[in-house]
């Protein structure tokens, strides 16, 4: 795993809904190391331990990442507060990503909350071929519908409180999309239980899934033991660390 420490200039700052920000970083080395799934790790300053953050966007030609984040604690809202022109002291990349197939002719992605991002560059790269679900709380923390709409995906937007799109949870249009059948494959990052859906749903259908787990991490490289979740590989069972042997891991794999 190749990554990079170092401090980088901030090229934009957008503010995408309530306490939910967008950065694009001038990173040219870890533009061109990055692949889709992965994330940064990033320092807050007066704080010890890093906060990780998901990729966004790779733009490899320009040589930057883009990361949207939410503010849900001191350090996030202390790197929130960094604006255009600032440096970000930052990891990177880090960890695996999704499996990318170009062979794959419908996809589905499934982002649940802050879970929609890692989505992104898998509709950018799969295109018409991919429908792609997002989940929210209500209309106030949508985000990324039109990114999304850009890629030329299907795009259907469901929210809990039906204040926008689909009233209702992300799984209602996933299992009917795979009800149709011809799948190839489903990815999605979020909240755990949305996970466990997911995967189930995917399993009944035999279909392949990859998810993105969502864990707190300390050492971001495989270093301590803070992010480990059970998993089970070849009939055994044992603790990946989600920041090195994932975040992404094969649905089957993981132990719910």
């Amino acid at each position: 795993m190749k990554y990079t420490q170092g401090q980088f200039i901030i090229a934009s700052k957008t503010a995408v809904a309530k306490e939910i920000y967008s950065f694009e970083i001038n990173c040219p080395e870890v533009a061109q190391a990055a692949a889709a799934g992965q994330f940064v790790h990033i320092r807050a300053c007066g704080f010890t331990l890093r906060r990780p953050i998901s990729i966004c966007g790779i733009n490899k030609e320009k040589g930057t990442l883009r990361i949207v984040f939410e503010v849900r604690g001191e350090g996030t809202a202390k790197i929130a507060e960094l604006n255009k022109g600032d440096l970000i002291d930052m990891l990177a990349p880090l960890g695996h990503g999704f499996k990318l197939d170009d062979s794959f002719k419908k996809v589905i992605l499934v982002g649940g909350g802050i879970g929609t991002p890692p989505m992104l560059p898998l509709a950018q790269f799969y295109g018409e071929r991919a429908s792609a679900i997002s989940g929210f709380r209500n209309a106030q923390a949508v985000i990324l519908q039109e990114d999304f709409r850009n890629t030329g995906a299907e795009t259907i937007l469901c929210t809990d409180d039906g204040s926008a799109g689909i009233h209702g949870f992300v799984t209602t249009p996933l299992s009917e999309i795979l009800e149709k059948g011809g799948v190839d494959a489903v990815y999605a990052c979020g909240p755990m239980p949305m996970l466990k859906n997911v995967a189930a749903a995917c399993k009944e259908k035999g279909v392949f899934c990859q998810i993105s787990l969502e864990e707190r991490m300390a050492c971001g490289i495989g270093a301590c033991l803070g992010c480990a979740c059970r998993t089970q590989r070849n009939d055994e069972e044992y603790f990946a660390h989600v920041c090195k042997d994932g975040p992404v891991f094969n649905a089957e794999e993981v132990l719910w």
